[in-house]
């Protein structure tokens, strides 16, 4: 062996043994930890004057999201999402939105969560319309129903998202409220694509969209939610409607209350057009009736605007958010509000 080789011989040498106990010690699956967030900010302008404060105009700060997500061995994971609203006193607060383990068995197409858990239908459909820094879901803006609350579920997908499924037990008091009492409620929602789209995701292409909740408020009573919405979504526009029937009643313990019927129709569209698509055209429609055997209790909402998309992290969108009150605005704050032009950011990180 020639002189000039016994260096690299004797570099080898020392290098073999660290090498292999370094690969022994190496544990099987590393955790997967990750940071994320979302921020919606906006200038909001009355279009409708008042003799105390005409025009009203703000700068706000509507949400901020603070997501951890871990990923471990054996198909363990967890996520904590922290949220910043406006409290009931003007300040900024923030308050758990998610905390919930989750465990996707190997080969599974089931995933099991506990604790602060997302509900089936409210992300499901906040993904779908993809402007969640406008508004929120017409489900939850009329009250019906909430993105996250206390409970078990799970999740399903079958087919590359052909179907999925989101089903649980929930305390169904909402994330925001205390957990209650003995009463729960069962939710679920089913989706199936029926026909295939240039969008690949989840919720890309032809949709049929079923949705359930059968349960009981705190104290007693009846509380039920069917929904059922047909979507349809392409790289370039998607289109959705939906219409949901609700029923309420409240036992007191001394006396049981009448049961409320409503029902909730929405429907919503986005195009995009311009230059890589980066400009989008916006409309909704919401008719919200909270009690269908009463008259002039009515409410009906258009959203209409155009957003653009200077990157994955950026968006812009300005539009009119209006609503008409059949039997005339409940209170005169309420009517000041009814008509606004908003200017929103959206900011992910």
């Amino acid at each position: 062996m020639a002189r000039s080789s016994w260096p690299l011989v004797a570099v080898a040498v020392m290098a073999f043994p660290s090498t292999r106990l370094a690969s022994q010690a190496a544990p099987a699956t590393t955790p997967q930890l990750a940071v994320s967030g979302v921020m919606f900010s906006q200038y909001a302008y009355a279009l409708r004057s008042t003799p105390t404060s005409g025009h009203a105009n703000n700068f706000d700060v509507t949400r901020a999201y603070l997501t951890f997500t871990g990923k471990f061995a054996d198909g363990v994971g967890s996520r904590v999402t922290a949220d910043i609203y406006r409290n009931a006193d003007g300040s900024l607060a923030y308050r758990l939105k998610y905390g919930f383990a989750s465990w996707n068995p190997k080969g599974s197409a089931l995933t099991y969560k506990l604790g602060m858990i997302q509900t089936p239908f409210v992300e499901f459909n906040e993904q779908l319309w993809d402007y969640r820094v406008q508004g929120s879901d017409p489900t939850d803006r009329a009250g019906y129903l909430s993105s996250s609350d206390f409970g078990l579920g799970v999740d399903g997908t079958w087919g590359g998202d052909k179907v999925t499924l989101n089903a649980g037990v929930y305390n169904g008091e909402f994330y925001s409220k205390a957990p209650g009492d003995q009463h729960k409620d069962v939710a679920a929602r089913l989706s199936v694509r029926v026909l295939g789209s240039d969008d690949g995701s989840r919720l890309g292409g032809l949709r049929l969209t079923g949705f359930a909740l059968v349960g009981q408020p705190t104290g007693g009573g009846t509380r039920s939610r069917f929904l059922g919405q047909t979507s349809y979504r392409s790289k370039k526009f998607w289109l959705a409607a939906e219409l949901m029937g609700t029923r309420d009643r409240i036992d007191t313990g001394t006396a049981v209350l009448p049961t409320v019927k409503g029902r909730l129709i929405s429907a919503y569209g986005v195009v995009k057009v311009g230059p890589k698509s980066k400009i989008g055209l916006l409309g909704r429609f919401d008719a919200h009736d909270r009690n269908t055997a009463t008259a002039n209790d009515a409410l009906s909402r258009i959203i209409a605007g155009v957003s653009y998309q200077l990157n994955a992290s950026l968006r812009g969108v300005v539009n009119v958010d209006h609503t008409w009150y059949q039997g005339g605005s409940p209170t005169p704050a309420l009517d000041a509000a009814r008509s606004q032009l908003l200017m929103q950011v959206q900011l992910n990180f």
